[in-house]
């Protein structure tokens, strides 16, 4: 071979790491409660760096799922073929209990060491954490029919990845999914028209179109649909009791700008039947607990990225040189680096611990309730708008090498938007803050106790926490109080950060934290974090190897 395709300065591939060689996960899930599964968060982040799980992370990107409408005879099927490694990755997922596990455990930090799974291995290949999380998600609001949950929460909750069109009820395991948004509605779900009839055996008749039904391979899914009551939440499966197929008519699959493993498919129902879930006419009320349960893991996948692109970024910077040096060596390059990996950690501890706040929740503590209410809403908001910047900024330290699909960088990129979207683009998740502030204003107690732990830590901390009770004071008008709503979900969100990484984070990144996003010590793009910021500890910890 010619002496010029000799290779050189270019990064070795990036296999055989572990995802859960992060530090401030590891510490949240000890100091959480959740220390008891960190053996098996290792096992988990070990298994997704491992080349095996990359490839099919690639695969399975690179082959998206085709539509089958029909058989080779005429029949209509409605199936969706993925590739193998698909399956690989769900089975994975399923059996380390990322879907729906700490429904049938008892043990407090279930929802931690739950949590701390879907990051690491979210990590690994994203777009099947669609269908994982909608399962996970589905349970709570299947208990307002605790008929149906009696029945189908234990084959839910089961580790076992049972793929294939048969009776839900026959099958060892199961994948639910949910049909809410319609064209004319989209995140206005009270608009939706499609509607349910009473069958007269318990079931209803479903008729209508839907315009984003996510993960339509599952077997159950959570549909809305208007009754004579008005909104109401269905239970619907793919296959009938008698085995024969349900009336959902699958139109065709999304061409999506990036989640592109996964399916999401438009789909009308004939006649379609199911199963009341809660109570006739209240079926927002009953589906919101599935919202705030995926916006939990909107907020973990947008963390997770990040710390993905974090990754890829210094494994890039520390073998290829510029300059006469290694780029990791640089100084602009190491503010570019550490400012992602503040943005990285700050991110890490505010998912860790909205995921500690369900736990406690669920205990009966009404205050953490209350916090992860108010937090989830202004943490959905402001850290799943950073994850497309964090990814754009990422990606760029690569350089070109970045911009081809064979560094993985494009494909974190496309992931990115979808987070910020899904379960409520940024004005909804805003609206929601202060929808919560109206109805819940035990949040905002909540909210400031848990900063207020902090306080005397941190001048700039405290100066930003003021600024909020300012904020808050000019929001007693309500159309000024909309033109407000995303600088206060940002600002709620920037000091909650705040507080967690003063009382808990490593000192040099709680410190580049309040000197650059509350102190206003920083420009406008990653890479400007002030002179005086400790880059070299920053750095140390984001290129940890045990923690």
């Amino acid at each position: 071979m010619s002496a010029t395709h000799e290779v050189f300065n270019q990064a070795p591939p990036l296999t055989g790491f572990t995802t859960a060689d992060d530090p401030a996960l590891l510490e949240a899930l000890r100091r959480e409660g959740g220390g008891w599964g960190e053996a098996e968060v290792r096992a988990l982040g070990a298994r997704a760096g491992s080349e095996q799980v990359q490839e099919w992370a690639r695969t399975a990107e690179a082959n998206p799922p085709v539509l089958r409408t029909h058989d080779r005879y005429g029949h209509r099927i409605d199936e969706v073929e993925f590739h193998p490694s698909w399956h690989e990755l769900m089975t994975a997922a399923v059996e380390s209990g990322q879907h729906a596990a700490p429904w049938a455990e008892a043990r407090p930090g279930a929802h931690l060491v739950r949590a701390a799974k879907f990051y690491v291995w979210a990590q690994a290949e994203p777009g099947h954490g669609c269908p994982v999380s909608m399962t996970y998600a589905a349970v709570p609001a299947l208990r307002a029919q605790p008929e149906l949950a009696a029945v189908y929460e234990p084959l839910l909750a089961s580790r076992t990845y049972d793929y294939g069109l048969r009776p839900p009820l026959g099958k060892q395991g199961l994948i639910a999914g949910m049909s809410m948004t319609e064209k004319q509605g989209g995140s206005d779900v009270r608009a939706n028209t499609t509607t349910a009839v009473p069958a007269g055996d318990g079931s209803y008749t479903i008729t209508g179109h839907k315009w984003f039904t996510s993960a339509p391979m599952s077997d159950v899914f959570l549909v809305l649909a208007q009754t004579a009551e008005g909104l109401t939440c269905f239970l619907m499966p793919r296959v009938l009791p008698d085995g024969t197929r349900n009336a959902m008519r699958l139109q065709r699959l999304k061409d999506k700008l990036g989640n592109r493993s996964n399916a999401s498919a438009e789909i009308e129902y004939e006649q379609a039947v199911a199963w009341p879930v809660g109570e006739p006419g209240r079926g927002v009320r009953t589906i919101v607990e599935m919202v705030n349960m995926t916006r939990l893991d909107c907020v973990l996948g947008s963390a997770a990225g990040m710390r993905a692109g974090l990754r890829q970024a210094v494994h890039h910077a520390a073998h290829r040189r510029a300059f006469g040096a290694e780029l990791i060596d640089q100084p602009l390059m190491r503010n570019v680096l550490a400012d992602l990996a503040v943005e990285s950690e700050a991110a890490t501890l505010l998912a860790m611990r909205l995921a500690a706040a369900i736990d406690r929740s669920m205990a009966g503590d009404t205050g953490e309730a209350a916090l992860r209410r108010l937090a989830l809403a202004a943490g959905k908001y402001w850290v799943c708008k950073r994850g497309s910047t964090h990814a754009a900024e990422a990606l760029e330290c690569l350089g070109g090498n970045g911009y081809v699909e064979e560094s993985g960088m494009p494909r974190l990129y496309r992931e990115a938007p979808l987070l910020s979207i899904w379960e409520g683009s940024g004005n909804v998740a805003a609206l929601d803050v202060l929808r919560a502030l109206q109805k819940e204003p035990a949040g905002l107690d909540a909210w400031f106790a848990e900063v207020d732990a902090a306080a005397g830590a941190d001048a700039r901390l405290d100066a930003a926490a003021a600024r909020v009770r300012t904020l808050l004071a000019e929001l007693s008008d309500p159309a000024r109080a909309q033109l407000l709503a995303r600088r206060l979900a940002e600002q709620l969100t920037l000091v909650l950060q705040g507080s967690l990484l003063v009382r808990h984070g490593d000192p040099a990144v709680a410190d580049a934290f309040c000197a650059s996003r509350l102190g206003a010590d920083w420009g406008n793009a990653f890479g400007t974090l002030p002179a005086g910021a400790d880059l070299g500890s920053i750095l140390d910890r984001a290129s940890a190897k045990e923690a």
